[in-house]
Protein backbone atom coordinates (compact mmCIF):
# COMPACT_ATOMS: atom_id res chain seq x y z
CA UNK A 1 0.00 0.00 0.00
CA UNK A 2 1.10 3.30 -1.13
CA UNK A 3 1.49 6.27 1.40
CA UNK A 4 -1.23 8.19 0.20
CA UNK A 5 -3.14 4.92 0.49
CA UNK A 6 -1.97 4.33 3.45
CA UNK A 7 -3.01 7.83 4.28
CA UNK A 8 -6.59 7.83 3.10
CA UNK A 9 -7.31 4.92 5.31
CA UNK A 10 -6.05 6.21 8.46
CA UNK A 11 -7.67 9.69 7.28
CA UNK A 12 -11.09 7.48 6.72
CA UNK A 13 -10.71 5.57 10.57
CA UNK A 14 -9.98 9.00 12.10
CA UNK A 15 -13.54 10.63 10.81
CA UNK A 16 -15.17 7.38 11.98
CA UNK A 17 -13.30 7.62 15.36
CA UNK A 18 -14.16 10.97 15.62
CA UNK A 19 -17.94 10.78 14.83
CA UNK A 20 -18.21 7.68 17.62
CA UNK A 21 -16.07 9.94 20.21
CA UNK A 22 -18.34 13.10 19.44
CA UNK A 23 -21.41 10.73 19.74
CA UNK A 24 -19.86 8.97 23.09
CA UNK A 25 -18.91 12.53 24.24
CA UNK A 26 -23.05 14.02 24.31
CA UNK A 27 -23.71 10.03 25.99
CA UNK A 28 -21.26 10.80 28.94
CA UNK A 29 -22.14 14.32 29.47
CA UNK A 30 -25.83 13.69 30.05
CA UNK A 31 -25.08 10.86 32.00
CA UNK A 32 -22.89 13.42 34.50
CA UNK A 33 -25.66 15.49 34.67
CA UNK A 34 -28.04 13.03 36.73
CA UNK A 35 -25.42 10.74 38.17
CA UNK A 36 -25.33 12.89 41.14
CA UNK A 37 -28.65 12.29 42.28
CA UNK A 38 -28.29 8.59 42.90
CA UNK A 39 -28.56 6.59 45.94
CA UNK A 40 -29.53 7.68 49.19
CA UNK A 41 -26.71 10.72 49.95
CA UNK A 42 -27.59 12.18 45.87
CA UNK A 43 -27.97 15.38 45.69
CA UNK A 44 -30.44 17.63 43.83
CA UNK A 45 -30.63 19.40 40.28
CA UNK A 46 -31.60 22.89 39.79
CA UNK A 47 -32.88 23.97 36.37
CA UNK A 48 -33.52 27.30 35.31
CA UNK A 49 -35.13 28.67 32.14
CA UNK A 50 -34.75 32.04 30.57
CA UNK A 51 -37.40 33.13 32.08
CA UNK A 52 -35.97 32.64 35.38
CA UNK A 53 -38.10 29.43 36.69
CA UNK A 54 -36.54 27.36 38.72
CA UNK A 55 -37.04 23.50 39.11
CA UNK A 56 -35.29 21.78 41.58
CA UNK A 57 -35.15 17.78 41.43
CA UNK A 58 -33.68 14.72 42.13
CA UNK A 59 -35.59 13.01 39.39
CA UNK A 60 -33.72 11.67 36.67
CA UNK A 61 -36.18 11.48 34.22
CA UNK A 62 -37.46 15.12 34.44
CA UNK A 63 -34.13 16.23 34.57
CA UNK A 64 -33.13 14.90 31.07
CA UNK A 65 -36.44 15.97 29.55
CA UNK A 66 -36.43 19.41 30.83
CA UNK A 67 -32.65 20.28 30.15
CA UNK A 68 -31.56 21.63 27.08
CA UNK A 69 -30.17 19.10 24.45
CA UNK A 70 -29.27 19.64 20.95
CA UNK A 71 -26.99 16.60 20.14
CA UNK A 72 -28.77 13.70 18.61
CA UNK A 73 -27.02 11.67 20.37
CA UNK A 74 -28.22 13.12 23.54
CA UNK A 75 -31.74 13.01 22.39
CA UNK A 76 -31.72 9.64 21.75
CA UNK A 77 -30.49 8.79 25.52
CA UNK A 78 -33.43 10.75 27.01
CA UNK A 79 -35.72 9.57 24.72
CA UNK A 80 -34.32 5.73 25.96
CA UNK A 81 -35.23 7.62 29.77
CA UNK A 82 -38.60 8.76 28.38
CA UNK A 83 -39.50 5.25 27.18
CA UNK A 84 -38.60 3.59 30.68
CA UNK A 85 -40.54 5.93 32.18
CA UNK A 86 -43.49 5.30 30.43
CA UNK A 87 -43.42 1.33 31.06
CA UNK A 88 -41.91 1.72 33.92
CA UNK A 89 -42.10 4.38 35.70
CA UNK A 90 -38.74 4.65 37.62
CA UNK A 91 -35.25 4.00 37.18
CA UNK A 92 -34.30 5.82 34.75
CA UNK A 93 -31.12 7.56 36.56
CA UNK A 94 -29.54 4.30 36.42
CA UNK A 95 -29.94 3.30 33.15
CA UNK A 96 -28.74 6.48 31.89
CA UNK A 97 -25.87 5.97 34.04
CA UNK A 98 -25.14 2.36 33.50
CA UNK A 99 -25.48 3.57 29.49
CA UNK A 100 -23.01 6.11 29.66
CA UNK A 101 -20.26 3.40 31.06
CA UNK A 102 -21.35 1.17 28.58
CA UNK A 103 -20.69 3.64 26.02
CA UNK A 104 -17.54 4.87 27.33
CA UNK A 105 -16.10 1.74 27.83
CA UNK A 106 -17.01 0.28 24.20
CA UNK A 107 -15.28 3.48 22.68
CA UNK A 108 -11.81 2.55 24.53
CA UNK A 109 -12.21 -0.92 23.18
CA UNK A 110 -12.94 0.29 19.27
CA UNK A 111 -10.16 2.65 20.07
CA UNK A 112 -7.76 0.05 20.97
CA UNK A 113 -8.31 -1.75 17.69
CA UNK A 114 -11.26 -3.73 18.58
CA UNK A 115 -13.90 -4.28 15.83
CA UNK A 116 -17.31 -2.54 16.34
CA UNK A 117 -18.85 -5.61 15.10
CA UNK A 118 -17.29 -7.54 17.93
CA UNK A 119 -17.73 -5.32 20.93
CA UNK A 120 -21.27 -5.23 19.64
CA UNK A 121 -21.73 -9.15 19.91
CA UNK A 122 -19.46 -9.03 23.18
CA UNK A 123 -22.48 -6.06 24.41
CA UNK A 124 -25.41 -8.33 23.63
CA UNK A 125 -24.23 -11.49 24.54
CA UNK A 126 -23.25 -9.91 28.31
CA UNK A 127 -26.57 -8.07 28.29
CA UNK A 128 -28.76 -11.10 27.22
CA UNK A 129 -26.75 -13.45 29.99
CA UNK A 130 -27.30 -10.40 33.01
CA UNK A 131 -31.14 -10.15 32.39
CA UNK A 132 -31.23 -14.02 32.83
CA UNK A 133 -29.19 -13.59 36.10
CA UNK A 134 -31.22 -10.97 37.00
CA UNK A 135 -34.81 -12.56 36.92
CA UNK A 136 -33.39 -15.63 38.98
CA UNK A 137 -32.49 -13.47 41.50
CA UNK A 138 -35.87 -11.77 41.98
CA UNK A 139 -38.23 -12.14 45.44
CA UNK A 140 -42.16 -12.57 44.86
CA UNK A 141 -44.32 -10.44 46.40
CA UNK A 142 -47.50 -12.18 46.54
CA UNK A 143 -48.74 -10.12 49.49
CA UNK A 144 -49.11 -6.31 49.47
CA UNK A 145 -48.95 -6.79 53.41
CA UNK A 146 -45.63 -8.00 52.81
CA UNK A 147 -42.81 -5.24 54.99
CA UNK A 148 -40.69 -5.07 51.18
CA UNK A 149 -43.66 -3.59 49.38
CA UNK A 150 -43.16 -0.44 52.18
CA UNK A 151 -39.39 -0.52 51.85
CA UNK A 152 -39.85 -0.28 47.98
CA UNK A 153 -41.72 2.51 48.27
CA UNK A 154 -39.67 4.10 50.69
CA UNK A 155 -36.42 3.79 48.12
CA UNK A 156 -38.51 4.80 45.24
CA UNK A 157 -39.38 7.81 47.92
CA UNK A 158 -36.21 8.81 48.06
CA UNK A 159 -37.06 8.14 52.10
CA UNK A 160 -40.16 9.79 52.35
CA UNK A 161 -41.86 8.33 54.98
CA UNK A 162 -45.34 9.95 54.55
CA UNK A 163 -45.22 9.76 50.75
CA UNK A 164 -44.60 5.48 51.35
CA UNK A 165 -46.97 4.94 53.96
CA UNK A 166 -49.86 6.89 51.47
CA UNK A 167 -49.04 5.20 48.61
CA UNK A 168 -48.86 1.41 50.11
CA UNK A 169 -52.05 2.60 52.19
CA UNK A 170 -53.74 3.22 48.26
CA UNK A 171 -52.16 0.17 47.03
CA UNK A 172 -53.78 -2.40 49.59
CA UNK A 173 -57.09 -0.57 48.98
CA UNK A 174 -56.95 -0.73 45.09
CA UNK A 175 -55.98 -4.58 45.19
CA UNK A 176 -53.34 -7.23 43.88
CA UNK A 177 -55.42 -7.71 40.80
CA UNK A 178 -55.84 -4.43 40.21
CA UNK A 179 -52.38 -3.40 40.48
CA UNK A 180 -51.39 -6.81 38.24
CA UNK A 181 -53.56 -5.00 35.32
CA UNK A 182 -51.70 -4.04 32.54
CA UNK A 183 -54.11 -1.14 31.07
CA UNK A 184 -54.06 0.45 35.01
CA UNK A 185 -51.18 2.82 36.09
CA UNK A 186 -51.22 3.28 39.92
CA UNK A 187 -48.94 6.30 39.31
CA UNK A 188 -52.30 8.09 37.68
CA UNK A 189 -53.87 8.19 41.02
CA UNK A 190 -51.43 10.11 42.57
CA UNK A 191 -51.83 14.00 42.59
CA UNK A 192 -50.20 17.35 44.84
CA UNK A 193 -51.90 19.64 46.09
CA UNK A 194 -50.69 23.30 47.68
CA UNK A 195 -52.26 23.53 51.02
CA UNK A 196 -53.96 19.76 50.85
CA UNK A 197 -53.77 17.35 53.75
CA UNK A 198 -51.86 14.25 53.52
CA UNK A 199 -54.84 11.98 52.45
CA UNK A 200 -56.16 8.38 50.79
CA UNK A 201 -59.71 7.87 49.57
CA UNK A 202 -61.58 5.19 47.84
CA UNK A 203 -62.75 7.40 44.97
CA UNK A 204 -61.60 9.87 42.19
CA UNK A 205 -60.59 13.99 42.12
CA UNK A 206 -62.09 15.56 39.18
CA UNK A 207 -59.56 18.88 38.79
CA UNK A 208 -62.29 21.11 37.88
CA UNK A 209 -65.83 22.99 39.58
CA UNK A 210 -69.17 23.13 38.78
CA UNK A 211 -70.35 25.28 36.39
CA UNK A 212 -72.09 27.53 38.93
CA UNK A 213 -72.36 28.19 42.54
CA UNK A 214 -76.00 27.71 42.60
CA UNK A 215 -75.02 24.29 42.05
CA UNK A 216 -74.75 22.05 44.96
CA UNK A 217 -72.02 21.61 46.90
CA UNK A 218 -72.15 18.07 48.14
CA UNK A 219 -74.22 14.79 47.38
CA UNK A 220 -74.50 11.32 48.58
CA UNK A 221 -76.19 8.04 47.49
CA UNK A 222 -75.24 9.79 44.10
CA UNK A 223 -76.23 8.43 40.24
CA UNK A 224 -73.69 9.27 37.69
CA UNK A 225 -74.08 10.24 33.85
CA UNK A 226 -70.87 10.31 31.98
CA UNK A 227 -71.16 11.92 28.90
CA UNK A 228 -67.81 11.89 26.00
CA UNK A 229 -69.24 14.26 23.88
CA UNK A 230 -71.03 18.00 24.42
CA UNK A 231 -74.25 18.69 25.99
CA UNK A 232 -75.47 20.62 23.67
CA UNK A 233 -77.80 20.56 20.46
CA UNK A 234 -77.25 18.79 17.20
CA UNK A 235 -75.85 21.56 14.23
CA UNK A 236 -77.47 22.74 11.89
CA UNK A 237 -75.80 24.53 8.58
CA UNK A 238 -76.62 28.17 8.64
CA UNK A 239 -77.45 27.99 5.00
CA UNK A 240 -79.84 25.59 5.76
CA UNK A 241 -81.77 28.06 8.40
CA UNK A 242 -82.75 30.61 5.91
CA UNK A 243 -84.90 28.19 4.43
CA UNK A 244 -88.16 27.60 5.97
CA UNK A 245 -87.52 23.85 5.91
CA UNK A 246 -84.48 24.06 7.77
CA UNK A 247 -85.71 26.54 10.83
CA UNK A 248 -88.42 23.99 10.93
CA UNK A 249 -85.36 21.36 11.18
CA UNK A 250 -83.72 24.01 13.81
CA UNK A 251 -86.59 23.65 15.97
CA UNK A 252 -87.75 20.79 16.09
CA UNK A 253 -83.44 20.19 17.06
CA UNK A 254 -84.26 22.63 19.92
CA UNK A 255 -87.26 20.97 21.29
CA UNK A 256 -85.61 17.66 21.13
CA UNK A 257 -82.45 18.71 23.14
CA UNK A 258 -84.80 20.05 25.53
CA UNK A 259 -86.65 16.56 25.98
CA UNK A 260 -82.97 15.05 26.18
CA UNK A 261 -82.06 17.22 29.43
CA UNK A 262 -85.35 16.70 31.13
CA UNK A 263 -84.71 12.69 30.75
CA UNK A 264 -81.26 13.03 33.51
CA UNK A 265 -83.52 15.06 35.15
CA UNK A 266 -86.50 12.84 35.84
CA UNK A 267 -83.72 10.36 35.79
CA UNK A 268 -83.20 11.72 39.29
CA UNK A 269 -78.77 12.08 38.17
CA UNK A 270 -77.43 14.16 40.91
CA UNK A 271 -73.74 14.60 39.15
CA UNK A 272 -73.48 15.18 35.28
CA UNK A 273 -70.07 14.70 33.82
CA UNK A 274 -69.23 16.09 30.27
CA UNK A 275 -66.42 15.67 27.65
CA UNK A 276 -66.80 19.20 25.96
CA UNK A 277 -69.19 22.29 26.71
CA UNK A 278 -73.15 22.56 28.01
CA UNK A 279 -75.71 24.57 26.37
CA UNK A 280 -76.85 27.14 28.43
CA UNK A 281 -80.40 25.76 28.31
CA UNK A 282 -79.23 22.80 29.50
CA UNK A 283 -77.12 24.14 32.39
CA UNK A 284 -79.96 26.81 33.56
CA UNK A 285 -82.56 23.26 33.45
CA UNK A 286 -80.03 21.08 35.82
CA UNK A 287 -79.31 23.88 38.20
CA UNK A 288 -82.60 24.13 38.75
CA UNK A 289 -83.03 20.82 39.07
CA UNK A 290 -80.42 20.71 41.65
CA UNK A 291 -77.85 18.62 39.99
CA UNK A 292 -74.04 18.84 39.80
CA UNK A 293 -72.57 19.54 36.26
CA UNK A 294 -68.69 19.41 35.29
CA UNK A 295 -67.56 20.71 31.91
CA UNK A 296 -64.48 20.01 29.99
CA UNK A 297 -63.46 16.87 31.68
CA UNK A 298 -60.22 16.09 30.62
CA UNK A 299 -61.44 12.41 29.21
CA UNK A 300 -58.42 10.47 31.56
CA UNK A 301 -60.15 11.63 34.41
CA UNK A 302 -63.86 11.16 32.99
CA UNK A 303 -62.83 7.34 32.07
CA UNK A 304 -61.75 7.13 35.66
CA UNK A 305 -64.90 8.08 36.91
CA UNK A 306 -66.98 5.83 34.77
CA UNK A 307 -65.07 2.68 35.73
CA UNK A 308 -65.01 3.94 39.23
CA UNK A 309 -68.67 4.58 39.43
CA UNK A 310 -69.74 2.00 36.92
CA UNK A 311 -70.84 4.53 34.65
CA UNK A 312 -71.22 3.70 31.24
CA UNK A 313 -69.71 6.72 28.86
CA UNK A 314 -72.23 8.23 26.12
CA UNK A 315 -72.39 10.56 23.31
CA UNK A 316 -75.24 13.34 23.42
CA UNK A 317 -77.37 10.81 20.95
CA UNK A 318 -77.15 8.66 23.70
CA UNK A 319 -80.17 11.13 24.85
CA UNK A 320 -82.40 9.92 22.60
CA UNK A 321 -83.14 6.62 24.34
CA UNK A 322 -85.85 5.41 26.28
CA UNK A 323 -85.48 6.39 29.84
CA UNK A 324 -84.75 2.59 30.84
CA UNK A 325 -82.16 2.30 28.31
CA UNK A 326 -80.03 5.75 29.49
CA UNK A 327 -80.52 4.29 33.45
CA UNK A 328 -78.47 1.57 32.33
CA UNK A 329 -75.48 3.34 31.40
CA UNK A 330 -76.00 5.52 34.88
CA UNK A 331 -73.23 4.86 37.79
CA UNK A 332 -73.30 5.60 41.14
CA UNK A 333 -71.26 6.61 43.83
CA UNK A 334 -71.77 6.73 47.97
CA UNK A 335 -70.71 10.95 47.96
CA UNK A 336 -69.76 14.16 45.75
CA UNK A 337 -67.84 17.02 47.23
CA UNK A 338 -66.92 20.04 45.97
CA UNK A 339 -63.56 21.30 47.51
CA UNK A 340 -64.08 25.18 46.85
CA UNK A 341 -60.73 25.50 48.39
CA UNK A 342 -58.61 23.39 45.77
CA UNK A 343 -61.10 23.87 43.13
CA UNK A 344 -62.05 20.64 42.98
CA UNK A 345 -64.92 18.03 42.91
CA UNK A 346 -64.49 14.31 44.94
CA UNK A 347 -66.39 11.31 44.08
CA UNK A 348 -66.74 8.88 46.61
CA UNK A 349 -67.10 5.42 46.62
CA UNK A 350 -68.24 4.20 43.44
CA UNK A 351 -70.10 1.24 42.36
CA UNK A 352 -67.80 0.01 40.26
CA UNK A 353 -64.33 -1.15 40.42
CA UNK A 354 -62.44 -0.09 43.54
CA UNK A 355 -60.07 3.21 42.84
CA UNK A 356 -58.04 4.93 45.68
CA UNK A 357 -56.74 8.79 44.93
CA UNK A 358 -53.35 9.58 46.73
CA UNK A 359 -53.28 13.38 47.69
CA UNK A 360 -50.46 14.55 48.73
CA UNK A 361 -50.04 17.71 50.76
CA UNK A 362 -47.52 20.07 50.04
CA UNK A 363 -46.64 23.39 52.16
CA UNK A 364 -45.77 25.57 48.99
CA UNK A 365 -45.65 25.97 45.26
CA UNK A 366 -42.23 25.43 45.07
CA UNK A 367 -42.48 21.74 46.21
CA UNK A 368 -45.95 20.39 45.03
CA UNK A 369 -44.29 19.29 41.67
CA UNK A 370 -41.19 17.24 43.37
CA UNK A 371 -43.33 15.79 46.07
CA UNK A 372 -45.98 14.67 43.25
CA UNK A 373 -42.82 13.12 41.47
CA UNK A 374 -41.47 11.58 44.28
CA UNK A 375 -45.14 9.51 44.72
CA UNK A 376 -45.23 8.68 41.33
CA UNK A 377 -42.15 6.76 41.76
CA UNK A 378 -43.16 5.21 44.88
CA UNK A 379 -46.64 4.39 42.98
CA UNK A 380 -44.46 2.61 39.83
CA UNK A 381 -42.03 1.37 41.78
CA UNK A 382 -45.02 -0.56 43.95
CA UNK A 383 -46.70 -1.79 41.19
CA UNK A 384 -43.54 -3.41 39.39
CA UNK A 385 -42.88 -5.10 42.56
CA UNK A 386 -46.06 -6.76 42.62
CA UNK A 387 -45.41 -7.78 39.10
CA UNK A 388 -42.08 -8.39 38.84
CA UNK A 389 -40.77 -9.41 42.73
CA UNK A 390 -37.69 -7.39 44.27
CA UNK A 391 -33.90 -7.60 44.32
CA UNK A 392 -31.57 -6.21 46.55
CA UNK A 393 -30.55 -2.36 45.81
CA UNK A 394 -27.55 -0.42 46.36
CA UNK A 395 -25.54 -1.40 43.52
CA UNK A 396 -25.24 -4.96 45.00
CA UNK A 397 -27.45 -6.68 42.32
CA UNK A 398 -25.29 -5.71 39.50
CA UNK A 399 -22.28 -6.09 41.50
CA UNK A 400 -23.55 -9.85 41.41
CA UNK A 401 -24.57 -10.17 37.94
CA UNK A 402 -21.20 -8.42 36.57
CA UNK A 403 -19.33 -11.69 38.53
CA UNK A 404 -21.88 -13.98 36.45
CA UNK A 405 -21.28 -11.91 33.19
CA UNK A 406 -18.01 -12.21 33.54
CA UNK A 407 -17.97 -16.10 33.46
CA UNK A 408 -19.23 -15.40 29.93
CA UNK A 409 -16.13 -13.93 28.55
CA UNK A 410 -14.22 -17.30 28.98
CA UNK A 411 -16.43 -18.54 26.38
CA UNK A 412 -16.25 -16.18 24.02
CA UNK A 413 -13.95 -16.39 21.08
CA UNK A 414 -11.57 -13.84 19.59
CA UNK A 415 -12.31 -10.11 20.47
CA UNK A 416 -15.85 -10.54 21.44
CA UNK A 417 -14.85 -11.11 25.15
CA UNK A 418 -13.89 -7.45 24.99
CA UNK A 419 -17.82 -6.50 24.45
CA UNK A 420 -18.52 -8.80 27.73
CA UNK A 421 -16.21 -6.38 29.46
CA UNK A 422 -17.97 -3.30 28.31
CA UNK A 423 -21.02 -4.79 29.82
CA UNK A 424 -19.08 -5.61 33.43
CA UNK A 425 -18.43 -2.22 33.55
CA UNK A 426 -21.27 -0.51 33.41
CA UNK A 427 -22.93 -2.89 36.13
CA UNK A 428 -20.07 -1.91 38.29
CA UNK A 429 -21.05 1.50 37.64
CA UNK A 430 -24.12 1.79 39.90
CA UNK A 431 -22.61 0.93 43.24
CA UNK A 432 -19.35 3.23 42.39
CA UNK A 433 -21.62 6.38 41.45
CA UNK A 434 -23.65 5.37 45.31
CA UNK A 435 -20.35 5.21 46.77
CA UNK A 436 -19.14 8.46 45.57
CA UNK A 437 -22.04 10.28 46.02
CA UNK A 438 -21.97 9.25 49.80
CA UNK A 439 -18.17 10.44 49.98
CA UNK A 440 -16.37 7.09 50.20
CA UNK A 441 -13.73 6.01 47.32
CA UNK A 442 -15.92 3.86 44.63
CA UNK A 443 -12.96 1.77 43.88
CA UNK A 444 -12.13 0.73 47.17
CA UNK A 445 -15.89 0.14 48.05
CA UNK A 446 -16.29 -1.90 44.68
CA UNK A 447 -13.26 -4.55 46.15
CA UNK A 448 -14.81 -4.33 49.10
CA UNK A 449 -18.59 -6.04 48.39
CA UNK A 450 -16.80 -7.80 45.76
CA UNK A 451 -14.72 -9.77 48.08
CA UNK A 452 -17.31 -10.24 50.69
CA UNK A 453 -20.18 -10.99 48.60
CA UNK A 454 -17.92 -14.41 47.03
CA UNK A 455 -16.86 -15.13 50.87
CA UNK A 456 -20.04 -15.25 51.94
CA UNK A 457 -22.22 -16.14 49.02
CA UNK A 458 -24.72 -13.29 49.96
CA UNK A 459 -25.11 -11.61 46.54
CA UNK A 460 -27.66 -8.83 48.63
CA UNK A 461 -24.03 -7.03 50.12
CA UNK A 462 -23.56 -3.66 49.21
CA UNK A 463 -22.56 -0.61 51.16
CA UNK A 464 -24.27 1.11 53.91
CA UNK A 465 -23.73 4.89 52.85
CA UNK A 466 -24.45 6.15 56.52
CA UNK A 467 -21.22 4.07 57.91
CA UNK A 468 -19.53 2.86 54.60
CA UNK A 469 -19.40 -0.83 55.76
CA UNK A 470 -20.48 -3.78 53.65
CA UNK A 471 -23.80 -4.59 54.57
CA UNK A 472 -26.47 -7.02 53.33
CA UNK A 473 -29.68 -4.80 51.60
CA UNK A 474 -32.59 -6.76 52.93
CA UNK A 475 -31.61 -6.28 56.35
CA UNK A 476 -31.21 -2.40 55.59
CA UNK A 477 -34.61 -2.80 53.71
CA UNK A 478 -32.87 -1.03 50.42
CA UNK A 479 -35.27 -3.15 47.73
CA UNK A 480 -35.61 -2.36 43.74
CA UNK A 481 -38.59 -3.68 41.76
CA UNK A 482 -36.97 -6.35 39.42
CA UNK A 483 -38.47 -4.73 36.61
CA UNK A 484 -37.12 -1.80 37.14
CA UNK A 485 -33.44 -3.17 37.13
CA UNK A 486 -33.96 -5.58 34.00
CA UNK A 487 -35.70 -2.89 31.93
CA UNK A 488 -32.76 -0.18 32.86
CA UNK A 489 -30.08 -2.74 31.87
CA UNK A 490 -31.92 -3.58 29.06
CA UNK A 491 -31.95 0.39 27.67
CA UNK A 492 -28.35 0.78 28.35
CA UNK A 493 -27.51 -2.47 26.24
CA UNK A 494 -29.55 -0.80 23.32
CA UNK A 495 -28.91 2.62 23.48
CA UNK A 496 -24.92 1.81 23.92
CA UNK A 497 -25.32 -0.61 20.83
CA UNK A 498 -27.06 2.02 19.01
CA UNK A 499 -24.27 4.88 19.56
CA UNK A 500 -21.28 2.21 18.65
CA UNK A 501 -23.12 1.08 15.42
CA UNK A 502 -22.92 5.00 14.25
CA UNK A 503 -19.58 5.76 12.14
CA UNK A 504 -20.60 8.90 10.42
CA UNK A 505 -22.56 11.73 11.15
CA UNK A 506 -24.78 13.22 7.72
CA UNK A 507 -26.34 16.89 8.06
CA UNK A 508 -29.49 16.22 6.50
CA UNK A 509 -30.79 18.57 3.93
CA UNK A 510 -33.89 20.61 4.27
CA UNK A 511 -36.76 19.96 2.73
CA UNK A 512 -38.26 22.68 1.24
CA UNK A 513 -41.74 23.62 -0.26
CA UNK A 514 -41.81 23.60 -4.18
CA UNK A 515 -43.86 26.43 -5.53
CA UNK A 516 -46.75 25.09 -7.78
CA UNK A 517 -45.80 28.01 -9.87
CA UNK A 518 -42.75 27.22 -10.77
CA UNK A 519 -43.53 23.57 -11.26
CA UNK A 520 -45.66 24.81 -13.97
CA UNK A 521 -42.90 27.05 -15.22
CA UNK A 522 -40.79 24.09 -15.37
Amino acid sequence: MSLKQQASTGAEVDERMAALVTNANAIRAIASAVEGTLGPKGLDTMLVDKFGEVVITNDGVTILTMMEANHPAARMLINIAKAQQEEIGDGTTTATVMAGAMVGAGVEQVARGVPVARVIEGIRAGVKRGLEVMLQRARPVTDLDDPLIYQVALVAGRGHDDIAALVVQAARMIGREKLLDRAFRFSDTVMAEEGADNQVFMGVIVNKEPMNRQMPRELTDVSVLVIDDALEPEEIEEEALATEAGFARYMELQNQFRNNVQKIIDLQVGLVLVDRGVHDVAEEMLTDAGIMVIQRVANKELRRVAEHTGARMIKRTGLKKDLEQIKQCLGRCRRVFHDEKLEQVWIQDGNGKPMATVLVGAATAEVVGERERIAKDAASAIQAAVKGGVVPGGGALELAVAREVEKVRASMRGMTAYGVDCVVEALKRPLAQIAANAGFNPLEKIGDVMAAQVETGNDALAVDCDTGQVADMYELGVVDPVLVKTYAFKAAGEIAEAILRIDTIIKKREDREVNPKQVTDL
